[in-house]
């Protein structure tokens, strides 16, 4: 099949922080870039063609039919691999859901994958599917618990790590986890979804592939769905191309090109939005409206060490816990400039009780609210959080003596 084993362009190696010369935030501005010449464009163009000229033998490489390539996903292929530090040029998908299936066709039949039970929905859900109809075994754990992880990394071929999780905030000990499945010769994937190439980059801890949807901070103006896989392995991203072009889980070009425009200002959104979430998770510890704060910028935080000796900063998603259900329900319906919805990592700032999925793990606390912080002002967000949970509290029953 043309394209699926085409050799893709090697790219410099990566030191530290930079990339070529240059700093992480000036990367997302300066890549995927077209050549300088005068009277050229600065941006890259959209290119609308479902297939591609061709004369005589289809050879590899060739774009041949947009199943298998498409000129508008290469700068932001680019882009993302010399962000998270990868020498393979990135693979684009149709969604996070898209990549997530073609990294856990990694897993080899009769295998054995290791998962944290508090993962990304979809990925949990999938995974369990495969495994229910028997093309593996998976192993679930606690991804914070490194002596549990190591135990359950005994005989597996593959490990997938999310950290921090999603949505309690777990983080990993990365460099002890890898190296365990290392020891074990397990492939090791991990979704750096939440942190971002600008605070954590997988590869550097060990990572075989590194897993994102592209719909969250990538992107970041929730009106895009769109995932990616990177990795320095040459022939895991010939695996991962085949079965994206097998499977047709494929990027549109708007959606590549909306993709790269937003990922111009990621550095500057994720900045705002961090130091936001910082703010208010202080802001939160010890309010006595609320049963508890998760965000591993907080010194009491269970992640707290890790994630400073692994992350360059803690992320933009806190969590709050409520004491039941219905009072999360009524913080939420409370607020007015906070939006109510799923997804994370827009401009605008969400929040959603997770357990009002029907396929959330039971381990979730019913009460649990996921905030992901956007770019407002971060007194304007206090303000509306601040008086939904007044009043949520006065709606509360009283409690028993």
């Amino acid at each position: 099949m043309p394209g699926t084993n085409a050799t893709p362009p090697a790219r410099l190696p990566i030191e530290g922080s930079e990339v070529q010369g240059l700093q992480l935030d000036t990367v997302v501005v300066a890549a995927g870039r077209p050549e300088r010449a005068h009277d050229a464009a600065v941006n890259p163009p959209i290119v609308l063609s479902s297939t591609f000229h061709g004369i005589g033998e289809v050879r590899d490489g060739d774009r041949a039919y947009g199943r298998y390539a498409n000129p508008t996903w290469d700068p932001l292929e680019d882009a993302l691999a010399e962000l998270e530090g990868a020498s393979q040029s990135g693979l684009l998908f149709a969604s996070g859901l898209a990549a997530t299936a073609a990294a856990l066709d990694l897993v080899p039949v009769g295998g054995v994958l290791v998962m944290p039970r508090h993962s990304y929905q979809g990925a949990l859900v999938l995974a369990s599917e495969l495994a229910q109809k028997g093309l593996f075994e998976l192993r679930l754990v606690d991804i914070a618990e490194t002596v549990a992880v190591e135990a359950a990394l005994a005989g597996a071929t593959t490990l997938w790590i999310e950290s921090p999780t999603n949505p309690l905030l777990e983080v990993a000990d990365f460099p002890a986890v890898t190296a365990a499945a290392r020891r074990e010769g397990a492939l090791v994937i991990a979704d750096n979804t939440f942190a971002t190439p600008l605070v954590q980059r997988p590869l550097e801890f060990g990572a075989d592939v590194v897993l994102h949807s592209v719909t969250k901070y990538l992107a970041g103006h929730s009106d895009v769905l769109l995932g990616a896989l990177l990795t320095s392995d040459a022939g895991l991203r010939a695996r991962l191309l085949h079965f994206r072009s097998l499977h047709g889980g494929i990027a549109g070009p708007f959606e590549a090109w909306l993709g790269l425009r937003g990922l111009r200002t990621l550095a500057l959104r994720v900045e705002r939005s961090q130091a936001s979430a910082d703010w208010l998770a202080r802001r939160l510890a010890g309010d006595s409206r609320v049963s508890g704060v998760r965000y591993p910028g907080l010194p009491g935080d269970p992640g707290h060490v890790r994630a400073a000796a692994q992350m360059s900063g803690f992320g933009s998603i806190l969590g709050l816990e409520l004491p039941s259900a219905e009072a999360a329900d009524a913080v939420v319906s409370g607020l007015r400039l906070w939006t109510p919805a799923t997804s994370l990592g827009g401009v605008e700032s969400l929040i959603e009780r997770r357990r009002r999925h029907a396929n959330e793990p039971v381990t979730v606390p019913e009460g649990f609210l996921r905030l992901s912080v956007g770019i407002e002002n971060v007194q304007d967000l206090w303000a509306d959080l601040d008086q939904a949970l007044t009043a949520a509290a006065q709606q509360a029953p009283p409690s028993m003596p």
